[in-house]
C-alpha cells in the first residue's frame, strides 16, 4: 500500500454549534455545507478536511467508542509564531504550552499548544521554511 496523505479527521464534540464556531472564527476554517448535515459540520483546513460530529448523534460509520476532548493533533500554519500567539490572545484562547522546539513530519519547528472547548489537545506548529 503507498499512502499518500490524511484526507480527514472526525472530531467528537459535545455542542457541534459551540466547536463549529471556535474552529471557524480562531482558524478561520471555512465550512463545506455540501458535506455538513444536522450532527456534523465538515471544515477545510489546508488541503485536508476536519469533521465535527456531535456525539449523541449516531453515525452509521464510527469508531467503537467516539470520545469527546480524546484528539491530540498538530495545525501547520504560516504565518510568524508572535502573530499567532497575538491572534489567540484576541479570541482569549489560552496557551497551555509554549513556545517551544518540536520535531514534525518536516523537522524542526516551533508550537504552542492550546485546548479547544472539547479539551482536545491542538498543537498549532511553523516551519522556518514554510515562511
Amino acid at each position: 500500500m503507498k499512502v499518500s496523505r490524511l484526507d480527514h479527521i472526525i472530531l467528537p464534540v459535545k455542542n457541534l454549534q459551540q466547536a463549529f464556531r471556535f474552529y471557524h472564527e480562531v482558524f478561520d476554517m471555512q465550512e463545506l455545507p455540501e458535506q455538513s448535515t444536522a450532527a456534523t459540520k465538515t471544515l477545510r483546513c489546508g488541503h485536508q478536511l476536519i469533521r465535527l460530529h456531535q456525539v449523541e448523534e449516531p453515525a452509521e460509520l464510527q469508531a467503537a467508542h467516539p470520545t469527546v476532548g480524546g484528539a491530540d493533533f498538530c495545525i501547520v500554519v504560516k504565518d510568524e509564531m508572535a502573530d499567532v500567539v497575538n491572534h489567540l490572545k484576541s479570541y482569549f484562547v489560552e496557551i497551555v504550552a509554549g513556545p517551544q522546539e518540536q520535531v514534525g513530519s518536516e523537522g524542526q519547528m516551533t508550537s504552542i499548544f492550546i485546548h479547544d472547548f472539547d479539551q482536545n489537545l491542538i498543537e498549532i506548529a511553523t516551519y522556518a521554511h514554510h515562511k
